[in-house]
Order: C-alpha cells, then structure tokens, then sequence
C-alpha cells in the first residue's frame, strides 16, 4: 500500500512542492491525489469533515491519517534525500514551532502565491 497525499491542486506553491518532492520518492510509495478530487469523487470517506483546502493530508500506510505539519514531517521521512529534514523536525524547538508556523503559512499561501482557477494535476 502507497502513503497518499492530498494536496491544493489550486495553489501553486502546494503544486510545485508536490512536483518537487514527487523527484524524491525513489521507492514510488507516495500518490498523490488533488483535494479536488477527493470534493469531486468521494472516495475517500475517511476525509470527511476535514479541513481538506486548509491543510495538506496524508493517509498513512496503517491507514492513519495525519494533517498539517505533522503530515509534512512523515512525508519527508519517507523521501530518501530529504528524511533528514523530516527527523528533525522532530527535535523539540522545531517540533514546537513547526504546527504554528505551518498554520499561519498556509493560511497565507493564496495571498503570497495566488491561485489557479483550474486545478493543475501533473
């Protein structure tokens, strides 16, 4: 089973960080799958009633699914040349700030990047 990742397929900077870290993911474990998928097709009935446009998702391999920063921590681990980010982002001054800064990052990340009118997918 892959890890999936739900990402703004409107938001630019959410695009190309996914185009970015897709060249990382050496072992092809990651799909990744555009919010407006998920809105378009409900498959995906564990994401309901989350906050999907707010924050990046991720379903785990244990069907777990995680959000926000911490999303972003177990997506890094996974990707051979940048783990080490994901570990230390673990480390308590990090792990402290990092939700806090994500939330506040996202929540401008239309104002600062813009936003597609059509989702871009590849």
């Amino acid at each position: 089973m892959k890890y999936i990742v739900f990402y703004d397929a409107q938001c630019p900077f959410c695009y190309y960080l996914k185009k970015v870290l897709r060249r990382f993911d050496w072992r092809r474990i990651i799909k990744w799958v555009s919010i407006q998928e998920v809105e378009k097709n409900r498959n995906y009935p564990y994401l309901a009633g989350k906050s999907l446009s707010e924050e990046i998702h991720m379903l785990t391999r244990q069907g777990k699914v995680r959000s926000g920063f911490d999303a972003i921590r177990v997506l890094l681990i996974q990707l051979p040349p940048v783990s080490f980010l994901g570990l230390i982002s673990y480390l308590p001054p990090l792990s402290m700030i990092g939700p806090a800064f994500y939330r506040w990052f996202s929540s401008h990340r239309y104002e600062w990047f813009g936003r597609y009118q059509t989702p871009r997918y590849k």
